[in-house]
């Protein structure tokens, strides 16, 4: 169910236990082969099959701006910075709160989380129920490379540039991080690359997403119990 479709008197009668998950992405480089959006269009599926999976969460329209100064230098990349999305979010969920009791932030971009923690601990000492999470797809390169390709490609295979598609700095990420903070992504890649999209499949993909929904289903079963009764309207 998603938030936009609905009236305000729809959103009114809903359950007082609805779960608001809101999609967190970035608009930034992929390299040359998956779109700017890949890590909101992540977000987004994933928080529609947990939709699709629990009758009491209902889905936000997503964010599609986030912290990615580190890739600032390929072109497209449209970043707002920690501090800005910190206050977005805050902002945000304070207004959410208003309409539904319980929120989840389900981001997939990895320069989002600090600011997001911070968000979230603010939000909490104001006795709102905020939880963030960061989805688990198992072992995988860190950005455009195999996992992020398969799950585009699983997603929407027609936007993915197979042709274009080329391994990029494939060291680990934690043996890379020092680097990456030092000089941003365009310092350790030339491409953009983190890790080797070549051999992706939508098949993959498939298991990837497969794999994250579990993961965080089973985070929001710990938090909010699933009760039988589900949403109205």
């Amino acid at each position: 169910m998603e938030v936009a479709q609905l009236t305000s008197p729809a959103v009114a009668a809903l359950n007082s236990g609805v779960i608001l998950a809101i999609p967190l992405g970035a608009t930034e480089q992929h390299g040359p082969h998956l779109p700017l959006s890949t890590d909101l269009d992540i977000a987004v599926a994933l928080c529609a099959r947990l939709a699709a999976a629990r009758g009491d969460v209902v889905v936000a329209p997503g964010v599609p701006y986030g912290a990615s100064g580190e890739h600032a230098g390929f072109a497209g990349t449209l970043s707002i910075g920690q501090s800005a999305l910190e206050l977005l979010v805050v902002e945000l969920c304070r207004s959410a709160t208003a309409s539904f009791s319980r929120i989840v932030l389900v981001n997939a971009h990895g320069g989002n989380v600090e600011a997001l923690r911070r968000a979230v601990a603010l939000l909490r000492s104001e006795s709102r129920d905020v939880q963030m999470v960061w989805p688990d797809f198992g072992a995988g390169d860190a950005h455009a490379g195999r996992t992020e390709t398969s799950i585009q490609l699983q997603l929407n295979g027609l936007r993915v540039r197979l042709g274009e598609a080329a391994p990029g700095n494939t060291r680990p990420l934690a043996e890379l991080l020092p680097e990456l903070r030092a000089s941003g992504v365009a310092g350790v890649s030339a491409n953009g690359v983190l890790g080797d999209p070549t051999g992706a499949t939508a098949a993959e993909g498939a298991r990837l997403l497969d794999h994250a929904v579990t993961a965080l289903l089973t985070t929001l079963g710990r938090w909010w119990p699933l009760v039988e009764e589900g949403p109205q309207g």
